[in-house]
């Protein structure tokens, strides 16, 4: 499938993104026994699917009661969602951990430029508290890949990311803030402020360890404190290879090779209408050897030209239809 990969990550057109989408849809019938079985009781013949807005979505917990693989080859690593203890945990095996950096690279690249010119402080102490992380993977790819000192992980080490930030700060340096949510707003509330040259990226949630906000009044209180304009955001998950990025104001937008839609909150198998919130869908092209199409929990919206916003999260995260594969 190697030449899938050069073409997924070179779509250009609408139709291209739909040939390789059906493509990759009929490759996991083939390969996927957890995806086969789960289209087979939805009753949807595969002959009948003809756009990718007929292409069924695997509800997103399979991950953690599934093995969701769809290569003959043993995966090259496992990467693996955080949890409370005793908690299921999701467990996303990656055939080629080559398609992943390969992914995120060319994302980052797309809306960022070449990591090289950014000094990139990474904030994510329960993430790096952990192994299995696929964010933290992706940071340590970028940092390596930055020519800037001070570049790094910072766990609880408030004053000395501080510091760090003094020093780019009074040489005008490039640099991008990515941090957890809740570590983000410790460094705000320390009274950490920044300038026209930081660029600001919370990604994950509170982990239990302040209330859960809004991302509009997390963004704003965050940009207060800071003393900036906008605050970025990636989305991106364990059970995914290709993240997008918001640039402000809480709009994201995706890669080539990745799209988002919305289902019905109460029907999981109908789109919703135009400008209504719903669950997001996720059509991720590079997920090709475990599964490209997954209804996330995540609640959001779909604008005109396709960027989405992100407004929450399922309360009840038995949505109807994951208990089809349970015996």
């Amino acid at each position: 499938m190697a030449n899938y990969f050069d073409e997924i990550f070179n779509i250009r057109t609408r139709e291209e993104f739909e040939r390789l989408a059906l493509e990759a849809f009929h490759f996991q019938l083939k390969n996927n026994l957890v995806y086969k079985e789960f289209v087979s009781y939805l009753s949807i013949n595969p002959l009948m699917v003809k756009q990718t807005e007929q292409i069924p979505f695997l509800p997103i917990q399979f991950f953690k009661s599934h093995h969701v693989y769809a290569s003959s080859k043993k995966e090259e690593i496992v990467f693996t969602s955080s949890g409370t203890t005793g908690m299921v945990t999701s467990k996303h095996p990656v055939a080629g951990i080559s398609i992943y950096e390969r992914s995120f690279s060319k994302a980052f690249e797309l809306f960022y430029g070449d990591p090289a010119n950014y000094c990139i402080l990474a904030l994510l102490p329960s993430y790096l508290e952990r192994e299995g992380s696929s964010l933290v993977y992706m940071a340590l790819n970028l940092i390596e890949k930055s020519k800037q000192n001070g570049s790094g992980f910072y766990l609880h080490n408030i004053n000395e990311l501080k510091t760090a930030v003094s020093k780019l700060k009074a040489k005008k340096q490039k640099t991008i803030l990515l941090g957890v949510s809740y570590a983000l707003m410790d460094l705000a509330d320390s009274g950490c402020e920044l300038n026209e040259n930081f660029i600001v990226m919370e990604t994950g949630g509170m982990k239990g360890k302040r209330k859960e906000l809004l991302k509009e009044e997390l963004h704003r209180y965050l940009a207060e404190r800071f003393k900036i304009s906008k605050i970025h955001s990636e989305y991106g998950m364990t059970e995914l290879l290709s993240q997008a990025y918001s640039l402000g104001d809480g709009i994201y937008q995706c890669p080539p090779w990745m799209q988002v839609s919305t289902r019905e909150v109460n029907d999981p198998f109908s789109k919703t209408k135009p400008n209504k919130s719903g669950g997001i869908n996720v059509i991720d092209l590079a997920n090709l050897y475990s599964c490209p199409f997954i209804a996330t929990q995540d609640l959001g919206k779909i604008l005109p030209n396709g960027d989405f916003e992100i407004i929450g999260r399922f309360d009840n995260s038995d949505i109807r239809g994951c208990n089809l594969l349970v015996q």
